[in-house]
């Protein structure tokens, strides 16, 4: 296993990959630091809220990389303090890239593949709750930003929402994950592929 004690009790850790995660903000969103123990290198995944706490969050990783879910307010508040003070590169999807003032650094699309020191993600479009909403999957863990919660996909009765295609990409994409893989959503608590797929025809009956 990897030393807990070197990233200060994190949300999980094993001798592959370390995960530390922090809510924040008045939306309580989720912020993850993805953390490769052999080299030390971390990416963090939304800058959601109180840049100092993410930076801390961080302290003791070399960040080599700001990953973004998607573009709502709550999800990017704090990017461009942490952009700053870090000076790494960015990553977006480029349908949701007009919501930061900034413009990304790299534009991901589906099916890319994105690395972290040893270890390496696959970038996963998922629009419906936003048009360049992605997920980070790497083998067992899953970061799906807002598409896919404990209970159901995203809120899509908003601009640019799209329940139907939310749906879709859950069902494509997310639940051909093994059932094991480890759910890491943008809010809320953690859940699994295998807890949340039996429930999909209830989602679609009960809609949105």
């Amino acid at each position: 296993m990897a030393d807990k004690t070197k990233y200060k009790d994190p949300h999980y850790a094993d001798d592959r990959i370390v995960i530390k995660k922090l809510s924040v903000g008045q939306h309580d969103n989720n912020v993850y630091v993805v953390v490769d123990p052999g080299t030390n290198q971390s990416a963090i995944v939304d800058c959601a809220d109180e840049a100092d706490e993410i930076l801390d969050l961080a302290r003791g990783t070399q960040v080599v990389a700001i990953w973004e879910t998607h573009g709502d307010f709550d999800h990017v508040q704090a990017l461009p303090e942490v952009r700053g003070k870090l000076k790494v590169p960015v990553y977006m999807h480029a349908a949701d890239a007009h919501s930061i003032a900034e413009p990304p650094d790299v534009l991901v699309k589906d099916g890319d593949l994105i690395r972290v020191g040893g270890l390496v993600f696959k970038v996963m479009h998922t629009p419906g709750h936003t048009p360049g909403g992605v997920c980070f999957y790497t083998d067992g863990h899953l970061i799906a930003g807002d598409t896919l919660f404990p209970g159901g996909p995203g809120n899509t009765k908003r601009e640019g929402g799209d329940f139907p295609l939310i749906i879709r990409m859950i069902g494509e994409k997310l639940f051909t994950l093994p059932d094991e893989t480890r759910v890491y959503p943008g809010h809320g608590l953690d859940t699994t592929i295998g807890a949340e797929k039996p429930h999909l025809q209830e989602w679609i009956d009960r809609g949105w």
